[in-house]
């Protein structure tokens, strides 16, 4: 009888000459697949810094006070405010009394929606909100405000920053039911001066950042995912 050479024989010792059952082999695929994906991260999370100028490139919206226009859990594009930026736009930013105007609109409704560190400090979690008014440096900006908007103040003396300690921005959530005062005026932030501006929303992912929000959410802190998604609760 002839003999079969395609079966493949065992050695003496009983072990089978395999080497993709050798665990060098299984390691060697492991590693290869880790630092495949790793590799893809890198090279996404730098496509989406050189378009948007910004890093991290993606905020995970942590409340509602943007709804219904950006709704918790969304991830939102966040682009340099340089960049790109509308018709009559003060430092890159389009207010919405600008907006009005000019017809520039985002997220449904007049003026930028940005991305800024409140009061100017680093170490809080940046706050999501549309750009309202633009303001000079010891403006009274109480007869320019919508009234609707300014709480039980009657005049520039009753409202919180007012005259504006210096220029910026004034800043509102569009949720109509939880921010329907400035932020100015509920004190979330003083008048944003543009330094403190991170960057401006551009679209928003429905749902993908409760990949960060949920976690965050359960032990009360904050946690990262790749492509650096932060945090930006919209202040209510």
């Amino acid at each position: 009888m002839g003999r079969d050479e395609s079966t493949s024989s065992t050695p003496p010792d009983g072990t089978e000459e395999s080497v993709e059952a050798s665990p060098a082999f299984r390691l060697a695929l492991y590693v290869r697949d880790i630092g495949t994906s790793v590799g893809a991260v890198v090279l996404v999370g730098a496509f989406l810094f050189a378009v948007s100028g910004v890093w991290p490139p993606l905020v995970a919206i942590e409340s509602g006070s943007m709804e219904p226009h950006i709704d918790t859990g969304d991830m939102v594009f966040v682009m340099d405010a340089e960049r790109f930026s509308g018709q009559a736009a003060r430092h890159g930013v389009v207010t919405a009394a600008a907006g009005t105007e000019t017809g520039y609109r985002t997220f449904q409704q007049p003026g930028d929606v940005i991305v800024f560190e409140p009061n100017g400090n680093e170490q809080r979690t940046p706050i999501i909100h549309r750009s309202m008014l633009w303001v000079d440096a010891g403006e009274n900006w109480y007869d320019r405000a919508n009234q609707t908007y300014v709480g039980s103040a009657d005049s520039c003396d009753e409202l919180q920053n007012c005259p504006a300690p210096h220029a910026g921005f004034i800043t509102k959530g569009d949720n109509k039911v939880t921010n329907t005062r400035y932020d100015q005026v509920t004190g979330a932030s003083t008048v944003v001066r543009p330094e403190w501006v991170i960057g401006t929303g551009t679209f928003r992912i429905p749902r993908l950042g409760y990949v960060r929000v949920q976690p965050s959410q359960l032990w009360h802190t904050s946690v990262s995912i790749p492509v650096g998604g932060a945090t930006a609760p919209a202040a209510a």
